[in-house]
């Protein structure tokens, strides 16, 4: 497997590296290493896994568990969703002025999960004037390739039309897109700490979890600071009563300094 190149220690993390950003510009995605320390992860993880056995989860099979919008009801993850090692390298990274979208904690349970499979986010998302959505990808434990790390299609991020793909289909981006199934696939294991920051049209993957612990990871997702309501129907979105073309801000998606 290729290795992915830069990463960038924390000790440096003020000075997020130039050849950093050109690595992301062209490829969609860059693996940062020590976001935040072992020691975090591990109280974030603990918090992680005490939020899901005292909430109700969005999603709940064998792909994955996720819970949406957590920084809502957990002071504890909320601190991480607004990390400023995490916002200031999304900004500095989108090139652009940015609002939060919404934060989900993921988990692959151990032994019993799925791959999920190659897919673009954006396309999920009602989202209009938005070309510039980044994700972050916390690693609150190690995440070897066994365990559920993620796999991403460099340069998949020029593909802007491509509509929704399946997460359990593995031959949805690929039958909706052909010339991508031969792209260079590069594969990212992360420890503890780590994490990944990719472009929301970056197609990825992640693997089963093989192990007997499980993936914990957290997702702290950004949208351009003018993104508007497109009218696709979202779970964050639903409840809110929005008119097609209205401006996503306010209270639940602070914009970030």
């Amino acid at each position: 497997m290729k290795a992915v190149t830069p990463s960038m220690p924390q000790s440096s993390f003020a000075a997020l590296s130039q050849d950093a950003v050109d690595f992301y510009q062209v490829n969609g995605f860059v693996r940062v290493r020590e976001i935040i320390t072992r020691e975090e992860a591990a109280k974030f993880r603990e918090a992680a896994l005490d939020f899901m056995d005292k909430n109700q989860t969005y999603r709940n099979d064998q792909i994955f568990v996720q819970m949406v919008n957590v920084w809502r009801d957990d002071a504890t993850m909320k601190q991480l969703t607004f990390h400023p090692n995490i916002t200031a390298a999304a900004t500095r990274l989108a090139g652009a002025p940015l609002r939060l979208w919404h934060d989900q904690i993921l988990i692959k349970q151990p032994g019993q999960s799925k791959a999920t499979e190659f897919h673009q986010d954006q396309p999920y998302w009602p989202h209009a004037d938005s070309p510039n959505p980044i994700s972050c990808w916390i690693a609150l434990c190690d995440v070897p390739v066994e365990r559920g790390c993620m796999t991403f299609l460099p340069g998949s991020q020029q593909r802007t039309d491509l509509p929704a793909q399946s997460l359990a289909d593995s031959q949805s981006l690929f039958s909706i897109c052909p010339q991508l199934q031969w792209s260079e696939r590069i594969t990212v294991p992360l420890q503890a700490g780590d994490c990944t920051f990719h472009h929301g049209r970056c197609a990825h993957m992640a693997t089963p979890n093989l192990t007997d612990e499980p993936r914990v990871a957290h997702a702290v997702i950004f949208m351009d600071a003018k993104t508007r309501f497109s009218g696709k129907r979202h779970v964050v979105t639903e409840p809110l009563g929005l008119n097609e073309g209205e401006l996503l801000e306010g209270e639940l998606f602070p914009a970030m300094s």
